[in-house]
């Protein structure tokens, strides 16, 4: 999706970004975060607008919303993320309130994960290669029906996730 210039251009920025440890509910990760558009506030369950998205940050969504065959004003949450060696994502899908969800993996390559329970029990499991300065599209039921995580990381990794409004989005963007 981008060049190795973007991406050491994109790394730059994203750690000139103002990043803190992530927070869900009383529990602190060990990834870094930075929201841009509107956050969603983990301890409250609300979403809320954020600073807006960085001018930086324009083309790349535009790129990757393209890419994808969408509109990219539909795109109005960013998310900034660097996983530092240790760091990865647990099991989880992304809050109803968000349809589409693009991601663009930098620095080191690693496996997204997914996962569904079976009918019988048990889990149904693929993996997707994230190679750096790829992209990927969660939409349907990869989005909807399967949970995804990333294991820790050995190396350093950020991340780009654009997420679009779904039906479920509470509060207006006039």
């Amino acid at each position: 999706m981008v060049s190795e210039v973007e991406e050491r251009a994109l790394v730059a920025a994203i750690d000139a970004t103002n990043l803190t440890p992530f927070r869900f509910q009383q529990w602190t990760g060990k990834r870094l975060t930075s929201s841009f558009g509107y956050h969603y506030d983990f301890e409250t369950q609300q979403v809320a607008r954020a600073d807006p998205i960085p001018s930086w940050l324009l083309a790349i969504r535009e790129r990757m919303a393209t890419q994808a065959g969408l509109d990219p004003s539909l795109f109005v949450q960013v998310l900034l993320i660097r996983y530092d060696p240790g760091a990865g994502i647990g099991w989880h899908r992304d809050r109803p309130i968000y349809e589409h969800v693009l991601g663009l993996s930098l620095g080191a390559a690693a496996e997204m994960r997914f996962r569904r329970r079976k009918p019988a029990g048990g889990f149904e499991r693929a993996t997707m290669p994230l190679a750096p300065r790829a992209a990927y599209h969660l939409s349907g039921e990869a989005r909807h029906a399967w949970e995804h995580s990333i294991a820790d990381m050995a190396e350093r990794r950020w991340s780009i996730t654009l997420r679009s409004p779904s039906r479920r989005w509470p509060i207006d963007q006039s």
